[in-house]
């Protein structure tokens, strides 16, 4: 083989090398991106001693990792079973499709589906769009949605497309908020209707493929349709990774994956979730974008059942991933608040290489006491 054709090659495995490890987000130091490492030991310390039901959290300032734990025996190479942030990127499916032409927001539900719709549907179901399952305003109520829902267990199940349609509808589309994961899995249908791919099969070179997510697992229906509403399973870092490109308005290094003007619309107010006095207080109060939820301070979030979180705070340049197992995740987010949210600082802090080192040991040490068994993804 002649020099340059050695030389040629060599370049090319370090090309490969340097793309391989350009996957991952870079790392800093707490105080080096102005926040102290001590306020993030506070933060562990209060979740473990009024939590105890956290399996993984990851905190990105700047673009960089600067707080990263592990609770055993969840570790950093498996999955995580993501619930409900799952709708997040859902939403980004949808507008990927729409920049592309393939729906629009005001396109009818039924369209979509001439052989799933009822025989003779109403003025109300002929009325929903693909905006109204986006902002969780189709018009049905709780109880019906819950029905639908709730007995999805075990999976597959029947099939969700019909049971949406076989709802009643009992107020006007664009009226009041009802949380809906069947109207997100509808969103994932329409998607593959309108583009011949799956809601996967879409994102896989858009967006999962430059972010480097390879390892991941989306639970599917019985129809073969993956689930718009839940069912992906994320390593916490690539959980991250989404949350850093939302905060870069889209853009990933020097790619524009999504058009930053559906990520503005995505996640600002569509609709208003206010349903008790206390507002401010209650951070599901704060209301609801594209499959997004509005949080206190201005951040917002994909939010997962039993504490799955993905806080995007744009104000601080910030993002914080949290995988749990908990019933109150209200109760995280407020010592999010009340540990992180005050510790940010405009400018780097002093350097602090004791600090750094005990909060880098304790993160390796971190340990479940109560809810010790993997989910196994």
């Amino acid at each position: 083989m002649t020099l340059p054709a050695i030389a040629c090659l060599f370049g090319l495995f370090a090309f490969a090398a340097e793309t391989a490890a350009d996957t991952g987000l870079p790392r800093s130091t707490p105080e080096a991106q102005g926040i102290s490492s001590t306020a993030i030991m506070e933060f562990i310390a209060q979740t473990e001693a009024k939590i105890d039901a956290l399996h993984s959290f990851m905190l990105v300032r700047h673009g960089q990792v600067i707080a990263e734990g592990w609770w055993a025996p969840y570790v950093a190479d498996k999955t995580h079973e993501i619930n409900s942030i799952t709708k997040s990127f859902t939403s980004t499916v949808v507008g990927l499709a729409i920049a592309e032409h393939k729906l629009n927001l005001d396109d009818p539900v039924l369209k979509f589906f001439p052989d799933e719709a009822p025989e003779y549907p109403g003025k109300d179901l002929k009325s929903m769009t693909v905006r109204h399952l986006l902002r969780m305003s189709t018009g049905h109520d709780p109880k019906d949605v819950d029905a639908a829902f709730l007995r999805v267990w075990p999976m597959p199940e029947p099939d969700l497309i019909r049971k949406f349609f076989a709802m009643p509808i009992k107020r006007k589309p664009g009226t009041g908020f009802v949380y809906d994961s069947v109207g997100s899995h509808v969103l994932s249908a329409i998607v593959e209707k309108a583009t011949g791919l799956t809601v996967r099969e879409y994102l896989r070179s858009r967006l999962f493929a430059p972010l480097g997510i390879v390892d991941l697992q989306w639970d599917e229906s019985a129809q073969g349709i993956p689930y718009g509403g839940f069912g992906l399973h994320l390593h916490t870092e690539d959980i991250a990774k989404f949350g850093q490109l939302h905060l870069q308005m889209g853009r990933w290094h020097d790619q524009e994956l999504i058009p930053p003007s559906w990520v503005k619309e995505a996640t600002s107010k569509q609709n208003d979730t206010q349903t008790t006095p206390a507002g401010e207080a209650n951070d599901g109060n704060q209301g609801y974008g594209y499959q997004f939820w509005l949080c206190r301070h201005g951040f917002y979030r994909g939010d997962g059942a039993f504490g799955q979180l993905c806080i995007v705070m744009p104000k601080f340049d910030a993002v914080l991933v949290i995988t749990a197992n908990t019933q109150n995740t209200g109760s995280v987010m407020q010592l999010v608040w009340d540990t992180i949210v005050p510790a940010f600082n405009d400018a780097s802090l002093p350097a602090n290489p004791a600090a750094a080192a005990k909060l880098a040991a304790n993160s390796k040490k971190l340990k479940l006491v109560h809810d010790n068994k993997p989910d196994g993804n």
